[in-house]
């Protein structure tokens, strides 16, 4: 109880909020039932991924005993990508964090958390997975949703998250804004009324990705659901294809979601917690990681493994965020800071 309680400790003298200290709290008792030789790796991710790290921790963990000896625990922590770079940057004592999008880890990194050339240090940027963005409507399409267009007709309830919580919500505004600007010719004011239309038909903004899709899934609200490609084929798998089907439009954005080790926090905890957490992130690299992602619903970035789950992952029409937003933190101020194009378009 004696790490319970510096955690407590910990939090007080941060002045850390008290919903983000019972959050490290709980992940602190985490770290109590370890065993003494075991290592403990809190990896703070979001929502989507649940499915995904639980088939590569259980991977991983054998994949570290066979290559060092040592028996590792890894703790998981899922919410609105916002969100949780928030509750790192408050003190939740994260080891490695696989968040939606590069400027979610930028955030952390500009409180001196994690070392700002984080983005270097792996391959492909740091984005050992993409995604791009998609529509998931119940079987039959009855509002016959085939592209972005028909999202904005009258009638039609969309489901997406709340873009200032969620990265995959982020992902999903600028894939409808690149859709016009790239379609229309760059008409900044074209798109501003294509996604201010989309929004009004928004009934409700949950604030990650999996509550989205509980909302249309279970709830069912809505008649389309804007979504990771990777949620759109586990609603398939777990509700079956009579419910639900999937629609690729025309055109979508590559979803790039980046991971890093968090410096500050491995490196306060030892070299062993370091090894382990820098041999996590690369093991999302190796073949055998890249087979795991492809299988668990992401695209790997290897292009020759992607090659060979083609079938499974069709070639679309991508842009990227350079494209239509610039960097991340261009695309931030713009569209998704206080009173960004967001806020105006959707509190009109």
């Amino acid at each position: 109880m004696r790490h319970y309680a510096r955690i407590a400790s910990g939090c007080r003298r941060a002045g850390i909020c008290r919903w983000a200290a019972i959050a490290v709290l709980a992940m602190g008792l985490h770290w109590v039932q370890a065993s003494e030789d075991q290592i403990s790796l809190l990896n703070v991710s979001y929502d989507p991924t649940r499915e995904l790290f639980q088939g590569f921790n259980a991977q991983f963990i054998t994949h570290y005993r066979e290559l060092t000896g040592d028996a590792v625990k890894i703790v998981q922590s899922h919410g609105g990508s916002g969100k949780q770079a928030r509750s790192v940057i408050e003190g939740l004592r994260a080891d490695v964090v696989t968040l939606a999008l590069a400027y979610d880890i930028d955030v952390i990194a500009k409180h001196h958390i994690l070392a700002t050339n984080w983005e270097s240090r792996l391959p492909w940027e740091a984005s050992p997975y993409t995604s791009t963005i998609v529509f998931l409507v119940r079987q039959g399409n009855p509002k016959g949703i085939h592209d972005w267009a028909d999202l904005v007709k009258p009638g039609t309830q969309v489901v997406t998250p709340n873009p200032k919580t969620s990265g995959g919500a982020r992902w999903n505004f600028l894939a409808a804004w690149g859709y016009v600007t790239l379609g229309l010719g760059n008409d900044e004011q074209a798109a501003r009324e294509f996604v201010s239309q989309l929004f009004h038909n928004v009934p409700v903004l949950d604030s990650g990705a999996r509550g989205a899709t509980t909302t249309f899934v279970q709830k069912q609200i809505g008649d389309v659901f804007i979504t990771w490609e990777n949620e759109g084929d586990l609603a398939l798998k777990e509700y079956g294809r009579t419910r639900f089907q999937v629609i690729y439009p025309s055109i979508s954005i590559l979803a790039q979601p980046c991971v890093s080790v968090v410096d500050r926090n491995v490196d306060r905890r030892g070299p062993k917690v370091r090894a382990a957490a820098e041999e996590y992130l690369r093991y999302l690299y190796s073949d055998t990681g890249q087979e795991l992602v492809a299988k668990l619903g992401y695209r790997p970035a290897n292009p020759g493994i992607l090659a060979k789950y083609r079938s499974r992952y069709p070639e679309m029409k991508m842009f990227t965020i350079k494209q239509v937003a610039g960097s991340w933190a261009e695309a931030q101020s713009r569209f998704f800071s206080e009173d960004g194009v967001f806020d105006r378009i959707y509190h009109q």
